[in-house]
């Protein structure tokens, strides 16, 4: 792979072209060389102009500019990725049955790198049989097709089919730049809960008790799970910055009760269940209906707190015959032992099939966009996770959910 990475981004004539223009700012500022190819309707929505100068590249769309150059075979064969957003039925229907009609769809059929549509639509064409036909054909020769997002569509209608999130599409691209193999179909048909985000304890009207979780982890481990195929209920709390994973369904809490209700109701029926949300140990005993004003004397007030439950626990406690239970501990080393030590502790103590370790500290785990740690199970595993993007520690530890997942069918 080339220094920088370079990505083709091909653009379909749909009304979500203009959004392909964030995909493209948050590539080129990540340091990705991106080319535009959109088709000719693309440009009817989009200027030629706007991806010029976005990319630093001349946009083309026929095979017969800059023909010495060969654009139809050196496009495709010197990209490293290739995205199509939005990818309309129109291209995916082309792209099912190796119509090469133009620049983009000639690039499809040369690229021997991984290639990911970005589908947009209205919900019926969406859910047409000639539409689901042409996915599951591109699926079975390996190019990634994402499911879509919920949500308004064009005019006053709702539904699937809405593009997902430009954060959303870069994010995925970087994975898949880094782990080209980290999107299979290989949770088709499981039902996964993951939590995400921090809980807060109310201290009074004001003030609350709280911890440093962005979500972005949780939020990671939804978004890589729905485009593997799973169906996935994503329990989040305060996580409002992020935009909801496509293919998923986002259900809002706000303290550890709430959670381990939403929790505990979505684990019911879930085959996989992931608990990555930061809890709050402790919340004040009694809430002050007022706030708490500056004392007279300059003296503090005394809060008494009283612990929260231990929601991991309670699921292990409640889970289904063949659940499977991943936990997440965020651990500092001290005088009794170091990060690792204090993992293998609680996860013979929280009873789960796996355990995400991470080493916690100023710049480590929490609000930031990389993370790192260890993959523990109770057979011995302790796999070391690199530092990378939450999207990459997301797919490995889903490589191991799938794993297991395996073994209990062969078991069956």
């Amino acid at each position: 792979m080339a220094e920088r990475p370079r990505v083709v981004l091909g653009v379909g004539g749909g009304i979500a072209a203009y959004k392909a223009c964030e995909v493209l700012r948050g590539l080129t500022e990540s340091g990705h060389d991106v080319r535009v190819v959109p088709t000719a309707a693309a440009l009817k929505f989009v200027g030629a102009a706007t991806f010029e100068a976005l990319s630093g590249h001349p946009v083309h769309t026929d095979v017969f500019t800059e023909v010495p150059e060969v654009q139809h075979v050196r496009v495709g064969q010197e990209a490293d990725l290739v995205l199509v957003v939005p990818a309309t039925a129109d291209l995916l229907a082309k792209a099912a049955h190796g119509v090469a009609d133009d620049l983009l769809t000639n690039t499809l059929l040369m690229a021997r790198c991984p290639v990911v549509f970005f589908p947009a639509m209205h919900t019926e064409m969406w859910e047409h049989p000639a539409t689901r036909d042409n996915v599951a054909l591109l699926r079975s020769r390996g190019v990634v097709v994402t499911e879509p997002d919920s949500g308004r569509l064009t005019g006053k209608d709702t539904g699937k089919g809405r593009l997902a999130d430009p954060r959303e599409i870069v994010d995925l691209a970087k994975l898949l730049l880094a782990k080209p193999n980290a999107l299979p179909r290989d949770l088709e048909g499981v039902r996964v809960v993951v939590s995400a985000g921090g809980t807060r304890e109310p201290l009074d009207p004001v003030r609350f008790l709280g911890n440093r979780s962005s979500g972005k982890q949780g939020y990671a481990l939804a978004r890589v799970a729905a485009q593997r195929g799973a169906e996935v209920t994503l329990v989040a709390a305060h996580t409002a910055a992020l935009p909801d994973p496509a293919g998923a369904h986002v259900v809002s809490v706000s303290t550890a009760a709430e959670l381990q209700v939403a929790m505990e109701d979505a684990a019911a029926e879930a085959d996989v269940v992931v608990m990555a949300a930061a809890v709050a140990d402790f919340r004040p005993a009694e809430r002050a209906e007022c706030k708490i004003k500056k004392q007279g004397d300059g003296s503090a007030p005394t809060v008494t707190l009283t612990r929260n439950p231990d929601i991991l626990a309670g699921l292990a406690q409640r889970r289904r015959p063949g659940q499977i239970l991943v936990g997440f501990a965020a651990e500092t080393g001290d005088e009794h032992g170091s990060v690792l030590d204090h993992g293998r502790i609680k996860l013979k103590r929280k009873g789960v099939d796996l355990l995400v370790l991470n080493a916690v500290g100023e710049g480590r785990a929490f609000e930031v966009d990389e993370n790192t740690g260890w993959l523990l199970s109770p057979s011995g595993l302790e796999q070391r996770i690199p530092l990378g993007a939450k999207s990459e520690l997301a797919a490995t530890v889903w490589d191991a959910v799938a794993e297991l997942v395996r073994a209990q069918g062969r078991r069956q």
